[in-house]
């Protein structure tokens, strides 16, 4: 635990040696980072929590704990931040989850991320048990959606498919998709077949 506290504080060292001095931190100025994140990114409670102990410890390193504010002013901004409707985790947990899946990515991979965000497991499971219900192909359309996106497969010269097939189901399964799912996709003919693919599976 030592170790890895040391090498937080010489990576803290060299980003604010090696860059522009910090701003403050005092409960004031941390409310007003607090606001103009939120006005910019959509964020879960806990995202915001380190956005804002990021700047405090960097504002401590900087000039001292007293010219700063304590983590328990974090806390009490996250609390007002709450109250007032600016995060809200089951929100949050939907909308990015609809981006992410719109995206092109997999069912797993939005968990794990959301889990990255610091959403609580059983907002996350809740979430993605309306988002397969809204969507029952949902890993399929995010398959697709990908396999365009990335050019994969079917979108390539029908030349170089079979020499990329390899590297195209290696993409599919790093983004979370099984191996069953991608070879039905990357199988597809062609652009239009990934559009029947879809058409299949909503009149079953």
């Amino acid at each position: 635990m030592t170790d890895m506290a040391d090498m937080a504080n010489h990576e803290l060292e060299r980003e604010i040696d090696s860059g522009p001095k910090p701003r403050s931190a005092t409960a004031k100025a941390l409310r007003h980072a607090a606001h103009s994140y939120l006005q910019r990114y959509s964020s879960s409670k806990a995202n915001l929590r380190r956005v804002l102990r990021q700047r405090l410890n960097r504002a401590i390193y900087a000039y001292g704990s007293e010219q700063n504010g304590t983590p328990e002013d974090i806390e009490i901004i996250l609390d007002e931040c709450e109250t007032a409707g600016l995060i809200d985790d089951a929100q949050y947990a939907v909308h990015m989850a609809e981006s992410w899946l719109a995206r092109g990515e997999s069912v797993r991979s939005i968990q794990a991320r959301l889990a990255r965000k610091g959403v609580s497991s059983i907002i996350i499971d809740d979430t993605l048990a309306a988002l397969k219900q809204s969507h029952p192909d949902a890993d399929l359309k995010a398959a697709i959606s990908h396999v365009r996106r990335r050019r994969l497969g079917p979108m390539r010269l029908a030349e170089k498919r079979e020499d990329f097939l390899q590297k195209d189901l290696g993409v599919l399964a790093r983004a979370g998709f099984n191996y069953h799912l991608a070879r039905k996709v990357l199988d597809a003919e062609d652009n239009a077949a990934l559009d029947d693919l879809l058409e299949e599976t909503q009149n079953r």
